[in-house]
């Protein structure tokens, strides 16, 4: 039996977090996993208590309710990606093992058979936050979803934008969302399929596999070079999100 009281999430004491789940439990919605969210993982940080809370996410990761299943898959995906946080719980992924195995089981059993590309994009960084694989597990997603990563250039520390979708796949310096066609912008260099390896290749390979072409594309811009328009200097766009993730962990 968990002694909720003892624990603690963003706001202090965990006693309240027993009533938190029996009520997404008793009448789901988007506003209730929001109020979990916002005290097990708030603002990327979690506590003793968000450990605690993953038997219970298991549960409803494996119910038969696709869309609780992924809100809890989303949200166990996001704790675990702040194991190595100074939460006071200990080595979490030694004493949840079993469910961290599980939850990998099923995340990917729902990447296979998902078809929002919005969906697909936070699973997949479920997933590599199951599987130990920092930095991507909190990094991925964003950039996927909002097709850009901001980053800053690795010669001049100018902060750049690395556009990857719709809107084109260029780097920039500029606003380009307010700005338009006024903001200089330098292409994009895609990585070869044929010479990727590591992370990246297998992040292609996946999301062709799961059928999301436009993702496996992306992959070979995140995997890529860009160019700094305001020096020039050319770098591995993966490696600058790295490196920037690194500096703030």
């Amino acid at each position: 039996m968990t002694d909720w009281p003892q624990l603690s999430h963003a706001y202090g004491s965990a006693e309240d977090i027993p009533a938190l789940l029996d009520q997404i439990a008793s009448e789901p919605n988007a506003e209730r996993w929001n109020d979990l969210w916002s005290v097990l993982c708030h603002q990327g940080s979690v506590y003793s208590a968000s450990f605690a809370t993953l038997p219970w996410l298991v549960d409803v990761a494996g119910s038969d309710d696709r869309e609780q299943a992924v809100s809890a898959l989303n949200l166990a995906g996001a704790i675990m990606a702040g194991s190595d946080q100074p939460h006071g719980a200990g080595d979490v992924r030694a004493q949840h093992s079993a469910e961290v195995e599980t939850l990998l089981a099923v995340v990917n059993q729902h990447l296979r058979t998902a078809s929002d590309r919005t969906e697909y994009a936070y699973l997949l960084e479920a997933m590599l936050s199951f599987e130990g694989v920092m930095g991507w597990s909190e990094e991925l997603a964003w950039g996927l979803v909002n097709e850009e990563y901001e980053i800053s250039c690795p010669s001049c520390q100018a902060n750049l934008f690395v556009v990857i979708g719709e809107r084109g796949f260029f780097s920039t310096s500029g606003d380009y969302a307010l700005s338009g066609d006024d903001v200089e912008t330098t292409p994009l260099r895609p990585a070869n399929v044929a010479d990727m390896d590591g992370i990246g290749r297998r992040l292609h390979d996946i999301a062709l596999s799961d059928g999301h072409p436009e993702v496996a594309s992306a992959m070979l811009y995140i995997f890529g070079d860009a160019t700094c328009p305001d020096c020039e200097t050319g770098f591995s766009v993966a490696d600058q999100i790295s490196a920037d993730w690194s500096a703030t962990h």
